[in-house]
């Protein structure tokens, strides 16, 4: 049989495409059926070396290009993504293995969504630039040269949450894209060029964190880093970053708790395990704001239980090019034998293994598949209540009362996300502000692509998306006259 079709991916330098050594490739797998669908350059410092100096000689330009003008490039940018959401979607479900229903409402949606939010935002004036205190003049001003560096599990979003803010304040990038999906950039560079975006504003240098990425991190003529992946890179980054006294922002890890109250009716309690099941689950659990902690009263823990599993059983890993599918493989066998790894524990852990399982999924031979897994009876001390497993993995785990509830919700490294689900959105919203983490989701509520996302404690700092996430690529001047 034929070897697939492969694509070839390039770096993107001053407006020109570049392929380096043709015989030093990364290549890209299908995670569905482990077959190479593309390859990439791998990046070198005098790569990163080059991207960073045309993102340094196209800055004042771009940065004196009027607002307005730079909120109409951002919104060409969107209406791109939304004229290729089908191509997208292809591409990144070939790549991530999410499900190709899922690719095509979120990961080729939510990237225009949230680009236009900036476009908006800019356009209209509701953001403002320069403001008045007393005899000051307070003026923002675009921070310079960003270094973006992006994760693999929502790529071009992740990318597009760093890109629409950067170009709508004026700032040059750098974009490292994972390694690991970086395919999905050979489109969004076509879009760039359409939108009309100078050469060596978007810059692409594919590579590894190791060299690209820390190539970018301690560039002296890098002047913020925008990371998002694990809280162990974050810090790697961080360090890099230190040397020039560069401004971070990071998005790092969840471990996010799903806080379902004791006042909840049959119908409240399914809804609530339901949707509790559909978050934990959401990407393959490769999200870092699932809600991969279900806490539940300690006299219902045993019906959530029931109720969790039935939702799971829904979803059963398969092809994730059928549109009837759910869930997909993971992204690659690392992340499938991690996954896999803190099942295990959990079992040894002592909590109840209650639906799913170590084992391969029936009738799956090729893939990185795992099963949908949902743990009974665990407690906070246990590694899979603590730690981020980045799979299809519930923990249901019982709480005395309200009080013990917001401390076991607490008692985590992380604070990037949660739930709260009530009879009354009154209660819901007070133990909501109880909650260190910085989303939490009241009885179901709807993603905001204008609220800012962004994380407490080893989550991170920072936000991302909407005014908050304009900010982050401003610095503050303050005039006296």
């Amino acid at each position: 049989m034929a070897a697939p079709a492969t694509t070839r991916t390039g770096h993107l330098i001053n407006g020109k495409t570049s392929y380096g050594d043709e015989n030093d490739v990364i290549e890209v797998l299908n995670p569905a059926n482990e077959q190479v669908i593309g390859t990439v350059p791998v990046g070198t410092q005098a790569d990163v070396d080059a991207a960073v100096a045309a993102a340094r000689a196209a800055f004042p330009a771009w940065a004196d290009t009027s607002a307005e003008e730079r909120a109409a490039v951002v919104r060409r940018i969107s209406e791109g993504i939304t004229a290729r959401r089908d191509e997208i979607a292809r591409q990144i479900s070939a790549e991530v293995g999410v499900p190709i229903t899922f690719a095509t409402k979120v990961q080729a949606t939510l990237p225009a969504a949230t680009s236009a939010g900036v476009a908006d935002l800019i356009a209209s004036g509701e953001f403002r630039f320069t403001e008045e205190i007393g005899n000051s003049l307070i003026v923002r001003e675009p921070i310079g040269v960003v270094g973006a560096i992006t994760p693999w599990n929502y790529p071009l979003h992740q990318i597009m949450a760093k890109l629409a803010p950067a170009l709508a304040t004026g700032c040059t990038v750098v974009l490292k894209p994972s390694e690991v999906a970086p395919l999905n950039t050979g489109i969004l560079a076509e879009i760039i060029a359409e939108a009309g975006v100078p050469d060596g504003v978007v810059n692409i240098v594919h590579g590894t964190g190791p060299v690209v990425g820390a190539a970018i991190a301690e560039h002296p003529d890098v002047d913020m880093v925008s990371f998002t992946g694990s809280t162990r890179a974050g810090r790697a980054v961080s360090a890099a970053a230190s040397e020039t006294i560069k401004r971070v922002a990071l998005e790092l890890g969840g471990k996010s708790a799903n806080v379902i109250l004791d006042d909840l009716d049959e119908a409240g309690l399914t809804k609530a395990v339901k949707l509790g099941v559909a978050n934990a689950f959401i990407n393959g659990g490769q999200s870092c704001n699932a809600w991969t902690r279900m806490l539940v009263p300690a006299s219902r823990h045993d019906e959530a239980v029931e109720l969790a599993i039935a939702a799971a059983a829904k979803y059963v890993p398969a092809d994730p090019a059928d549109s009837a599918t759910r869930l997909g493989p993971m992204v690659n066998e690392q992340q499938r034998d991690r996954v896999v790894g803190f099942i295990r524990a959990g079992a040894e852990a002592g909590a109840t293994l209650a639906y799913g399982g170590p084992e391969k999924p029936d009738d799956l031979d090729e893939g990185f598949y795992v099963r949908p897994t949902v743990f009974a009876g665990v407690t906070e001390d246990m590694p899979i209540a603590q730690e981020e497993i980045f799979g299809p993995v519930l923990s249901v785990m019982p709480y005395d009362d309200t009080d013990d509830a917001v401390r076991i919700a607490n008692n985590s490294l992380y604070g990037l996300a949660g739930a709260v689900f009530s009879d009354s959105d009154e209660r819901a919203l007070e133990v909501a502000k109880r909650l260190r983490t910085g989303q939490v989701d009241i009885n179901g509520g709807a993603f905001n692509p204008l609220a800012p996302f962004g994380g407490y404690k080893q989550s991170g700092n920072g936000r991302e998306f909407g005014a908050y996430g304009i900010e982050e690529f401003l610095e503050v001047k303050s005039i006296q006259r």
